[in-house]
């Protein structure tokens, strides 16, 4: 056995522990660490299997520049050289903002740290069009929070002192193994599970409560489930009297959400929605696990949001024990320079919640992108560099987003793989992957609440000419003249810096603290001491700062762009309900598809379909189908399942055959957040005859 090395994984937002075996300078085993506090020794199957990620054939090499339709191996020098004199001159020709930044979710991408690097060259460079995977994913929760309790509270902790655990839209089995024993040891000690998901995931088939509900229609069975309990007098009548405000103003409003019309709305019978609000509010402490973005991608994506904060704190599981718990974020020096830009990111006049008030100070709203690109409006984007992202899969309305990339006047993209999306570049960089750079990364207080950091090390050398991106933007900005703003020699300079407001250094986790350490602990009931960090001091079920902003102040139910309720004459001619982006355990978006244990897992895309809807069109599992909707059609083979609902087709992303999102809009529909709607559409289904 080789030396084994402690780090954090780069796959996916969990930050899981590794113990990394390294055997003459190459990475042989990857086992889960135990000592990490918030993955406990588990890991995916994708992190036991990168190791054919890293070694394949398939990855990029060297640096790559398209010459009359071919790719022509260049070098560093100059890659560099021709990226900054691109920028110098559509920056003279066109002013800082026609220059985007796109950041995916990506393995050659690092964490929080190694983010703020090129959102500094940016601040530097004067552009405000920073894209996030924030312009789909997780800041609706984080903003709903804010207008609610004033805090951020981790999207996906699981206490073992919970007496009831809610799965709303979130599959553990498929997107964090880690919490798998903890949610089945809560149920062997006597406590309640409610699955809220169309489909009959795992948890679902061991769940006190199963509700099939519509997609789309989240938010009004969420205020459905406030109906009973606030008219049950089920509350947490204490503390709503102590510490909310609001709280008459929203007992009126549900007053339009009996559980007999949200039957309606949801196609959740109205005995289990009173079922769901009884055991819920009588088993506590009790906490809500939401999907990182399966609640989101509706028009009601930032109000249920809301709903479900309003729902923890009426039945008082705020900041307890088992109950939601904010966890304290590391103090880690920021090195964003905001103030060198002079402009606001693209969608801040139409989404300015988002786009100036989200986590990352200003970022722009990527469902507009593609217009803007093809149209000019309301101003060009002419150069862009994208890293560790896959648009022209990921994107809804992917053939749109494919005609923006290839009108842009110049592309880089910078990743381990030749992906759809580089296929469009003018310039292709080799990205190195996480175990050959090195980071700053916790338990993820924002996702799994717990106040841990660990040293992500550089566990191999970089293969063949990969560079971190940290690197990369290093030496352009020396390119750009931007030497002075980036002073730090090398990346371990920068998180000593980054570190140094902590007491910590690159030096100590390395050496002394290889596991990492908790930097602080849980504290229940802060609010007790200083109240809540909102205008009122209270968690606020009516929010004026809402209603001041021209938004519904209490959450309002609102049908997708499409749908059988909102769009009734569309529906005679595409009658079945499309939701896409449910997580594959074996993949994250489009990656590891080329690793053959796990493609033998999964070999091909299915669209998932109930038995009654298959028999409707004729079509048997295995069958080949066309599936249709306004925007395009998709052949895929048929997965017919009684874990779905009757008239639901189910499709999952990130394949380049069979490409669902073709199918889906791009459109933004939440008023708050530009929020497009890609979790319900309406489309058609159709066997492909022999």
């Amino acid at each position: 056995m080789g030396q084994v090395v402690k780090t954090a994984c780069g796959i996916g937002y969990m930050y899981c522990g590794l113990d990394v075996e390294v055997r003459e300078g190459k990475v042989g085993k990857i086992r889960g660490m135990k000592e990490h506090p918030g993955s406990r020794g588990e890991i995916c199957p994708k992190a036991a299997a990168f190791v054919g990620s890293l070694y394949s054939e398939e990855r990029l090499k060297y640096p790559l520049k398209r010459m009359n339709g071919d790719w022509k191996r260049i070098s560093w020098d100059e890659a560099l050289d021709t990226i900054a004199d691109k920028l110098k001159e559509t920056k003279e020709s066109y002013g800082a903002r026609s220059f985007a930044y796109l950041i995916g979710d990506a393995i050659c991408i690092g964490g929080p740290t190694n983010m703020d690097v090129p959102f500094r060259f940016c601040d530097v460079y004067g552009t405000p069009n920073r894209f996030t995977p924030g312009s789909y994913c997780a800041e609706t929760q984080g903003l709903a929070q804010r207008f609610t309790n004033g805090r951020l509270y981790p999207l996906v902790s699981v206490s073992e002192d919970s007496k009831c655990i809610v799965l709303w839209g979130h599959n553990p089995n498929n997107s964090q193994p880690s919490a798998v024993k903890r949610i089945e040891s809560i149920k062997k000690k006597g406590g309640k599970i409610i699955v809220i998901d169309p489909r009959s995931i795992y948890f679902a088939k061991k769940s006190d409560v199963h509700a099939k509900v519509r997609p789309g229609s989240d938010c009004a069975l969420a205020l459905g489930i406030l109906n009973v309990i606030v008219s049950e007098n089920l509350y947490d009548r204490e503390f709503v009297q102590k510490w909310t405000i609001g709280f008459d103003k929203l007992s009126r409003h549900l007053q339009d959400y009996p559980p007999q019309k949200v039957e309606e709305i949801t196609w959740v019978p109205a005995e289990t929605i009173k079922e769901i609000a009884r055991v819920y509010a009588t088993n506590k402490p009790a906490s809500i696990i939401r999907g990182v973005n399966s609640l989101d991608q509706h028009p009601s994506g930032f109000q249920i949001q809301r709903a479900i904060e309003i729902l923890q704190a009426i039945t008082g599981n705020m900041d307890i024990p088992g109950g939601i718990v904010a966890s304290p974020f590391p103090n880690l020096r920021s090195i964003r320079l905001p103030e060198m830009v002079k402009e606001k990111p693209l969608g801040a006049d139409k989404y300015p919640v988002f786009c100036v008030g989200g986590f990352l100070l200003m970022e722009g709203q990527g469902s507009l992108l593609a217009d803007t690109i093809l149209t000019g409006q309301p101003y060009p984007i002419k150069v862009m560099i994208i890293a560790g992202g896959n648009p022209a899969l990921v994107m809804p309305n992917s053939n749109k987003f494919r005609k923006a990339l290839g009108k842009l006047d110049f592309l880089v993209v910078m990743d381990m793989f030749m992906s759809e999306t580089a296929k469009y570049a003018d310039m292709v960089l080799p990205a190195a992957s996480f175990l050959e750079r090195t980071d700053i990364m916790g338990a993820n207080p924002i996702i799994d609440g717990i106040p841990y950091i660990v040293l992500r090390k550089k566990v191999i050398d970089e293969y063949f000419e990969s560079w971190s991106d940290i690197r990369f933007w290093f030496e352009l900005a020396k390119r750009m003249g931007y030497e002075e703003y980036f002073p730090w020699k090398d990346e371990e300079e920068l998180f000593d810096d980054i570190l140094e407001p902590m007491g910590l250094t690159v030096e100590y986790l390395k050496e002394e603290k290889p596991e990492g350490i908790l930097y602080d602990s849980l504290k229940y009931k802060e609010y007790e001491k200083e109240g809540f960090p909102t205008p009122s001091g209270k968690v606020e079920l009516y929010s004026e700062r809402l209603e001041k902003l021209g938004y519904d102040p209490l959450p309002v139910h609102s049908e997708p762009l499409e749908s059988p309720v909102g769009s009734p004459e569309l529906a005679k001619e595409y009658p079945l309900i499309l939701t896409t982006g449910a997580r594959m355990l074996e993949f994250y978006h489009t990656q590891f598809r080329d690793i053959p244990s796990l493609s033998k897992r999964v070999p091909e895309p299915t669209a998932e379909v109930h038995p009654d809807t298959a028999g409707r069109y004729g079509v048997k599992d295995g069958d080949m189908v066309i599936v249709e909707t306004k925007r395009g059609r998709i052949k895929i083979k048929a997965k017919v399942t009684e874990d779905i609902v009757p008239q639901v087709v189910n499709i999952p992303h990130g394949w380049a055959q069979a490409n669902v999102n073709i199918l889906t809009d791009d459109r933004p529909c939440d008023p708050v957040t530009g929020y497009p709607g890609p979790k319900s559409l309406l489309c058609r289904m159709g066997k492909i005859r022999a």
